[in-house]
């Protein structure tokens, strides 16, 4: 039998590749992706959970990319009301650093750069007054306070991942592409199967390279393709903390070393501490917060709470490695977050599209464009289409969840509104697909800890291609800051029991 061949094959199942194989998909290209590990395993679940504009890339006069980044928060908002949702961020003055009118023009611009239709503005803050300041060092009496979102990222890439597939694009996780070669007007990629070891051919017209901070790796040993572009990698380390405030709000601070820090609530019950910029030469795979980002993060934040931050207060701590273009700049924080797309092959070649850079933010404006880069190739292509169209979940308007909360409420008495809440901030519209008409939470099945359920499970495993403990705990669910080490292996062993058909 004669192998397919795909319109599009995609390396890598970060939010870029899936953001990709989305759009084409809905273009009603044929589209076959191919992630080494899990979805969202690499930097695409180790950022900020931010949607926003970048407020610090204005000094270093990035507007194009702010006036983008701006104006995707909304259009992301409105397609995932679920796991998107509005921010405000409290800027205290410190003296001595950014002075007032400085952050006063750049909040003016940062209000007006964008389309912004929804978010409100930023205002001043009287910090002795308002109860944003009560955490805060008594010396500390202005701040400013604007708008973002926030997003839980790895959720975002497995949502694109499920749209994609609906739209009928072949979504292969632990699938390693080991070697893709040009045969005329056509690419053959070797894949390995990096459970079962088993190895296929898959042909395809034109090829995607999206493997974020391994990109270099993949055009140096994989495609052997030339590239006019450099690659530089920066790391950047998160800590999570025991909750440090009582309000909704989050912190931005700035630093003296003119990087700014964030602190977020995140989980209901702790605060998410970053990031860190520094440049990194080790393996991706690798990658770790280590003890002087630790302390760098806690120096940070500790000028500006009264209470201090203690490396031994940290619950977990994450990194991730930014595969950004590298423009030449002498700083890691200085480095453009922009994206760069990078075409080899002419029209009688197979094409390459190596994908450089990007962040969160504008992943569906950059996978739009990347699409739109092949149309010489496909020239009956359909227009964009992906601007407004739902993800998976998020089919309701963004005023809309707290009805459709009590809905679901109202549905499932007897199941806890905390199992509620999380579920729906989780999957949307499809929660009753995960509670399928149980009376009570035993109707779930196996409890492994901390509301997860086996019914939860089971469909994570058939839906959203999780495999482990770690996919479910740590991108799927943040459930792996609740659950004991007992817990974790009962869920490990369950799995390992109940393989996927």
């Amino acid at each position: 039998m004669t192998e397919p061949v795909f319109d599009i094959a995609i390396i890598g199942g970060g939010v870029n590749g899936c953001g990709i194989a989305r759009d084409a998909a809905g273009r009603g290209l044929s589209v076959y992706l191919a992630e080494k590990n899990d979805l969202a395993s690499g930097t695409s679940s180790a950022s900020t959970k931010l949607i926003h504009g970048g407020l610090r890339y204005l000094e270093h006069y990035e507007f194009g990319l702010v006036r983008e980044s701006l104006r995707e928060r909304e259009v992301l908002w409105s397609m995932a009301p679920h796991i998107i949702h509005p921010l405000r961020f409290v800027l205290p003055h410190l003296k001595g650093l950014r002075p007032v009118w400085m952050i006063r023009l750049g909040l003016f611009l940062y209000d007006h750069l964008g389309a912004r239709v929804r978010l409100p503005g930023s205002r001043y803050v009287n910090l002795t007054t308002d109860p944003a300041g009560v955490p805060l060092h008594p010396s500390l009496s202005k701040g400013f306070e604007y708008s973002d979102c926030w997003v839980d990222d790895a959720r975002l890439v497995v949502l694109n991942a499920i749209d994609a597939a609906d739209r009928g694009a072949a979504i292969h996780t632990r699938t390693e592409v080991v070697s893709a070669s040009r045969h005329g007007d056509e690419w053959r990629l070797d894949v390995k199967d990096t459970q079962s070891g088993e190895a296929a051919t898959v042909r395809a017209r034109t090829l995607v390279n999206a493997s974020g901070p391994w990109i270099g790796d993949v055009i140096a040993d994989c495609i052997n393709v030339p590239s006019q572009s450099g690659i530089r990698l920066v790391k950047g380390s998160h800590i999570v903390v025991p909750r440090m405030f009582d309000h909704d709000r989050a912190y931005i601070f700035q630093n003296p070393d003119q990087r700014i820090i964030f602190a977020i609530p995140y989980e209901t019950d702790f605060t998410l501490i970053g990031t860190t910029d520094v440049d990194y030469f080790g393996h991706p795979e690798d990658v770790a917060a280590d003890a002087n980002e630790v302390a760098y993060l806690c120096d940070a934040v500790g000028e500006y709470f009264q209470k201090p931050v203690s490396p031994d207060a940290v619950v977990w701590s994450y990194s991730g490695v930014r595969p950004l273009y590298d423009d030449g700049t002498s700083q890691a924080q200085e480095a453009t977050r922009d994206y760069v797309l990078e075409l080899d092959g002419s029209i009688e070649d197979a094409v390459v599209l190596n994908v450089f850079g990007g962040k969160i933010t504008v992943f569906r404006h950059l996978a739009e464009e990347g699409v739109g880069k092949l149309k010489p190739w496909f020239p009956d292509m359909p227009p964009p289409w992906t601007e407004g169209a739902a993800l998976p979940g998020g089919n309701f308007p963004i005023d809309g969840a707290d009805a459709l909360k009590a809905g679901l409420a109202a549905q499932y008495p007897q199941i806890s509104p905390e199992l509620i809440d999380r579920l729906f901030h989780s999957y949307g519209t499809l929660s009753s697909k995960v509670l399928d008409g149980a009376k009570t939470e035993n109707d779930l099945g196996v409890h492994f800890g901390a509301g997860l359920y086996q019914r939860e499970v089971e469909f994570l495993v058939k839906n959203e291609w999780a495999r482990t403990a770690e996919d479910i705990l740590w991108r799927r669910t943040k459930l792996g800051l609740r659950l004991s080490e007992q817990e974790v292996l009962g869920l490990s062993s369950w799995l390992k029991d109940n393989p996927p058909a």
